[in-house]
Formats: C-alpha cells, sequence, structure tokens
C-alpha cells in the first residue's frame, strides 16, 4: 500500500525472513562466521542463541543461501513439543525419508543408510534445528546420538541448533556433558545498539530501493531504538507501521511526534500491550488497622485505574480514525480498477 507512495520496490520491513534484507551487525557477522567456521570443520554441534525477534533464522536462511551451489543436503527442522522418538522421525522426514511406522531402531538404520550413502556420494549432510530450546533433555540426546555416526572416521551429520537464551540453560544441565564436548561453536546474538538501529532501518529501506522518501529525522531513530531495545523484529513491526502512518497522513518527513505516535497505537494492540495487573495486585494490603489509609489507597488504585481507561479508550478511538482513509482508500483502488476494465 505505502510502496506506491514512496516509489518502493518491496515491502522493507516484512517479518518474513529474506537473506536480501540480511544486515550484517557485528553480532550477526560474527555468528555468521561461526557458522562457516562449523562448516569447514564438518562436525560436531554449532549453537546459536538470541531472544525472540534477534535475527536467528534470517541468519540461517542467509548461510544457505550462500550453500545453495554447493553438495549440502540440508535438513530443517522446526522444533516443538517433541519427545525422543517424535524428533527422530522429524529429522528422518527432514530428510525426505518415510519416518511413520517404523521402529525406533528401523528408524535409526534408514537414517544411518541414508547420510552413508550421500558422504559417499561426496554430499554433506546438515541438519538444522530451529526452536530447539523447545526440545526436552531426552531429545537432545537423540541428537547427540545421530553424531556417533561415521564412515572411515568421517562424521555423517553436522548439526546446527538454534534457540531461545533459555536453550543455554539446557546445554549446561549435568546431563548435557556429552553434548558439550561435541559442541565446536556457540554464540549468543545480542541487540542491536543504537548505531546499528540506524543503519539497520537505512539498509532495508535502500534494499527496497528507497530513495530518500520518506526522510527520518534523527530524534526519530532514537524513539525506534528505545522502543524495539535494538531487536530486529520490533523494529520491523515499528518501521512498517511508521510508513503506513506516513502514507495516510501524507508525510514526507518522519520525526519522534510520529514515531511516538504510532508507538501509542502499537501499545493499545493485543501482541503489544503490557500484562494486565492481577486481581491481587490491585488489593492495597492494609496497614495494621488503619482502614482509612487502605481506602485511601484503594481510591488512588481506583483513579488510576480510571485514567488508564479513559487514555485506552481515546487510543483506540484513534485508531479507529486512522483505519477509515485505509477502508476508502482500498475502496477507491477497487472501484477505480473495475471502472477502467
Amino acid at each position: 500500500m505505502y510502496e506506491t507512495y514512496y516509489q518502493l520496490r518491496d515491502k522493507p520491513f516484512q517479518l518474513n525472513p529474506d537473506p536480501r534484507f540480511f544486515f550484517a551487525s557485528r553480532g550477526h557477522k560474527r555468528a555468521f562466521a561461526y557458522l562457516e567456521y562449523g562448516l569447514s570443520l564438518g562436525e560436531g554441534f554449532i549453537v546459536i542463541t538470541g531472544d525472540v525477534g534477534a535475527g536467528k533464522t534470517l541468519l540461517v536462511k542467509s548461510l544457505l543461501k550462500k550453500l545453495e551451489n554447493e553438495s549440502y543436503l540440508i535438513g530443517q527442522l522446526v522444533s516443538t513439543q517433541l519427545d525422543a522418538d517424535d524428533t527422530l522421525r522429524s529429522v528422518a522426514a527432514s530428510f525426505g525419508l518415510q519416518a511413520e511406522g517404523l521402529t525406533k531402531s528401523a528408524l535409526l538404520k534408514s537414517l544411518e543408510d541414508y547420510l552413508r550413502l550421500a558422504v559417499r556420494q561426496n554430499r554433506r549432510p546438515l541438519l538444522i534445528v530451529d526452536e530447539a530450546q523447545n526440545l526436552n533433555p531426552r531429545a537432545v540426546e537423540e541428537l547427540r546420538m545421530l553424531s556417533n555416526f561415521h564412515e572411515n572416521d568421517k562424521p555423517l551429520l553436522q548439526s546446527f541448533l538454534l534457540g531461545q537464551p533459555e536453550f543455554r540453560d539446557t546445554i549446561q544441565s549435568p546431563e548435557m556433558l556429552q553434548l558439550r564436548q561435541r559442541v565446536i561453536a556457540s554464540y549468543h546474538l545480542g541487540p542491536l545498539d543504537r548505531a546499528e538501529t540506524l543503519q539497520y532501518i537505512v539498509h532495508r529501506l535502500n534494499t527496497a530501493g528507497w530513495q530518500g522518501n520518506p526522510a527520518f529525522s534523527e530524534d526519530a531513530f532514537d524513539i525506534i531504538h528505545q522502543f524495539s531495545a535494538g531487536v530486529p523484529r520490533r523494529i520491523n513491526t515499528l518501521c512498517d507501521r511508521l510508513l503506513l502512518f506516513g502514507y495516510l497522513e501524507e508525510r514526507n518527513l518522519l520525526d519522534s511526534a510520529a514515531v511516538q505516535e504510532v508507538i501509542g497505537d502499537l501499545r493499545q494492540e493485543v501482541h503489544h500491550q503490557e500484562p494486565a495487573m492481577r486481581k491481587s495486585e490491585l488489593t492495597v494490603a492494609p496497614s495494621g488497622s488503619h482502614a482509612a489509609m487502605q481506602s485511601r489507597d484503594t481510591a488512588t488504585v481506583s483513579a488510576a485505574m480510571s485514567e488508564d481507561m479513559d487514555a485506552r479508550l481515546i487510543a483506540i478511538e484513534r485508531s479507529i480514525n486512522r483505519l477509515i482513509p485505509i477502508v476508502r482508500k482500498v475502496l477507491y483502488t477497487v472501484t477505480s480498477g473495475r471502472e477502467n476494465e
């Protein structure tokens, strides 16, 4: 919608991980180097962790893009709450093998034969496990056991494990000692700093064909970084809505006031709201037997809740009013298209 208005080729802040938009921050550049280092060794596990939206999946997709013309066999597994046997079946299925109805021993034999044949044909089997924090210890142990497959002392399978920060706790648990001994490299992706946030935004805009319209004020980048905490996915969400706001308001300059207004809208939406106060948190604890003080404190809480409700209603009304021009423009576009047919 706003792409045409700002003469962009693509949506610069789409949430879908597209390797074309990969931005090599200091952290992402180092993590990418670790992945390439692991590939050069051809064995063991490489572990990449990071908060939700830090860019782990895009990092791996960018690596796979680079490997497209090389002799790798890629198995990709996005783990949910899998038990050990289901994990093995999912690994087999990720390489295109029939997994249903097989016993565990038959499944392992089928997977080993497949990997052995691939290596003999000079192919490199590579398993990428995303959302690894969802794997229970037994499932992780099954992945470790797969690393025991060898052909003439050459490992048949190498694995990359990508997960949220809690996956590091899983690996550090006492029962994961053998897995830790096979981790050849690990890296934790942190957030972007303020300078990198600016560079990230400009990089994605340029990739989408940006010609300087809209322009961004310096203080706009300050607010964007503060709200997003340097997390790429949060930057994308905010900037996408900011461009939509600019299109609806017909603005060619997006400043801090515009960013703050969009943030106000986002904070009224379900996926950006702070957790609601629990009922127990709304009850003021009495101090001794001073009922008057308790009553006064309860009244203060009630007044605060009332003010918060008023603010939310005003913000919702503002959001609805902003949707009206969108609907009008969509209807106008559709109607004009039909008239031209």
